[in-house]
């Protein structure tokens, strides 16, 4: 496949730069749902086992344009510990990125309904690189090293999170890779450097009354050498069932969510972002799927409510 200019400017523009750019971490609109992904400390906190799978397609209409696919379980096994496995693949123009990792948490009961958990994560990162040769013929500069041949490589990553809770509310605070990884190094310069990201977020459950529940949420996302990336989202529950909300990211998007509880141990959700930055003019939206499953343990814990 070949792709146009305009393609492998836009995946050079989103890389960072032709001489040295910097691997980020995917975007979630539906990040209170899945926040194992991102935060180890999350994993097993509940008492029921948890899975679910995500697709996200962004920037719909250019070629070349970033698809994620997640799917993770976490569950407790044994009082105050827990565990999780991700599995994330990531594609974006010539390169595809499949990241598998393991995390274990334990939670430190404070009294009163609050806890504190504490997550480690570790893993590893698979990159394959396998259409510079075709890109190739497109580039103004064909003689590019960074360009010059296909390329892979596995390298390992860890991590670490704090994840404060009630029934109420949570602050949590992550760094899902410590590692600087770089994946292409040709005479001294390096290509497809990993760069630490953190990420903060932070939520809240308001009782309007017995049928209604507002939800408001955030996600701070840093990486050296970025901007912040700020999320802002405000849902709705209704009779603990149906879920809508809206959302903004700073500078880049504004979007709609809408789940359904279909039964105790399933849910189902839906994202829309609709681009405000300068890529509006080249690309659509961005979709997201979303499914939840529960399995619980005590049947009491069935019956109670998942509020994140």
């Amino acid at each position: 496949m070949k792709l146009n200019k305009s393609v492998v400017a836009t995946i050079c523009l989103i890389l960072g730069s032709f001489k040295g750019f910097s691997q980020q971490d995917p975007h979630y609109t539906q990040y209170m749902y899945n926040q194992s992904l991102i935060n180890p400390a999350y994993a097993g906190i509940n008492d029921y086992m948890s899975m679910g799978v995500l697709y996200r397609t962004q920037w719909t209409g250019m070629e070349g344009a970033p698809k994620t696919g997640t799917a993770f379980l976490h569950t407790p096994v044994a009082k105050n510990l827990g565990v999780g496995l991700t599995f994330v693949n990531d594609n974006i123009g010539p390169v595809t990125e499949n990241n598998v990792s393991a995390d274990i948490s334990y939670t430190v009961r404070l009294g009163k309904g609050h806890s504190l958990a504490l997550g480690v994560k570790g893993g590893v990162t698979m990159q394959k690189i396998g259409l510079f040769s075709d890109i190739n013929y497109t580039l103004p500069d064909k003689n590019d090293i960074a360009f010059s041949e296909d390329s892979s490589a596995s390298l390992f990553n860890v991590g670490a999170g704090l994840f404060y809770f009630t029934n109420k509310y949570y602050v949590g605070f992550s760094v899902p890779n410590f590692m600087k990884n770089t994946y292409l190094e040709k005479d001294n310069r390096k290509f497809g450097t990993d760069v630490t990201h953190m990420f903060v977020t932070g939520g809240y459950v308001f009782e309007i009354n017995h049928d209604w529940k507002f939800k408001p949420s955030t996600m701070l996302k840093m990486a050296v050498e970025s901007p912040i990336s700020a999320d802002i989202s405000l849902n709705a529950l209704y009779n603990e069932k149906f879920e809508v909300g809206l959302t903004y990211r700073i500078q880049d998007s504004f979007g709609a969510m809408v789940n359904y509880r279909v039964t105790p141990k399933l849910r189902i959700g839906y994202a829309y972002d609709h681009l405000t930055s300068s890529l509006n003019y080249r690309a659509n939206g961005s979709h997201e799927v979303m499914i939840l499953f529960d399995v619980f343990y005590k049947k009491k814990v069935s019956s109670s409510p998942r509020y994140f």
